[in-house]
């Protein structure tokens, strides 16, 4: 078959993204339980079948992105298999378009993207990650910390206006907040019918809580400006938020900007009123520090 050569380098670069998720999957089915295991050794081929129709048209081999395959290897260590499959699968939209925009020189094209965009995201469907299934316990603890404290802190800046005052105070408040959040979700995991375990429960939401509490304080430690540790304060809030919610969006495949934009208004919101009630302490009570 005479393929352009246009066409031909398209083909090598769908060969080179399909042996690198190969090897990616099987690199990941190494580390994870038997069960998600059996699911990546079948994505594995699937990506090998599809690198072989490839070969079929080029007659060439091609060598996989050892870049790209320890990149991946390291986000899911760090986020966890599922973040680090989901993000790579996303990114095979544009290979689907791709696939599609060559349909007509080779007819194979258009089976290979269905694969791609339906059995394969079927069978990622039945990973089971254990980080993912105590999602609800990091959103409590995370949630709880961004909301209270960017609020607590708030009010304290204006009240105290002394940046380490306002760093013990913060502290002291977040990390009891952070101990009763954490056996508040141990009861109340242990009361419903689940899988989950409460102890697992209650540590994720009380980490979540202190590494939130440890982030948003850390300018007032740094900082001399009660202004400027609170703006920072504010600004980490958002990084935070933002950081999440994409981690979430990706990793369970829901919309970011909806909750993004929902959690930055309550956190903000409550610190608005926070730092006006601190004002109304400082004057009407008379607090001086």
């Amino acid at each position: 078959m005479n393929i352009p050569d246009s066409i031909n380098k398209q083909l090598l670069t769908f060969q080179k993204n399909e042996i690198t998720e190969y090897y990616i999957y099987k690199k990941l089915a190494k580390i994870v339980s038997p069960d998600n295991a059996e699911i990546l050794n079948k994505i594995a081929e699937e990506e090998l079948g599809h690198y072989k129709d490839w070969k079929k048209y080029t007659n060439q081999d091609v060598k996989p992105d050892k870049r790209k395959i320890r990149f991946f290897y390291i986000i899911s260590r760090v986020f966890g298999f599922t973040f680090a499959i989901k993000l790579m699968e996303n990114g095979e939209g544009v290979a689907q378009n791709n696939y599609n925009s060559i349909c007509e020189t080779i007819s194979e094209a258009a089976d290979i993207a269905i694969d791609e965009s339906d059995h394969e995201n079927a069978l990622i469907q039945l990973l089971d990650e254990e980080r993912l299934r105590y999602t609800g316990s990091i959103v409590l603890g995370l949630n709880d910390a961004l909301v209270e404290l960017t609020g607590a802190l708030a009010g304290l800046t204006l009240a105290l206006q002394n940046t380490k005052l306002i760093a013990l105070t913060g502290s002291i408040t977040g990390i009891a907040a952070a101990l009763s959040m954490g056996a508040s979700e141990y009861l109340s995991t242990k009361s419903e019918e689940t899988s989950k375990s409460p102890l697992k429960a209650s540590l994720y939401t009380g980490a979540a809580y202190i590494v939130t509490v440890l982030a948003l304080i850390a300018p007032y430690l740094v900082l001399k400006n009660y202004y400027a540790c609170l703006a920072c304060t504010l600004a980490t809030a958002v990084i935070i938020i933002g950081l999440f919610n994409y981690y979430i969006s990706v990793a369970k495949d829901v919309p970011f900007k909806k909750r993004f934009f929902e959690m930055c208004t309550l956190s903000f919101g409550i610190a608005g009123i926070s730092f006006f009630i601190g004002y109304l302490i400082r004057v009407f009570i008379g607090v001086d520090v």
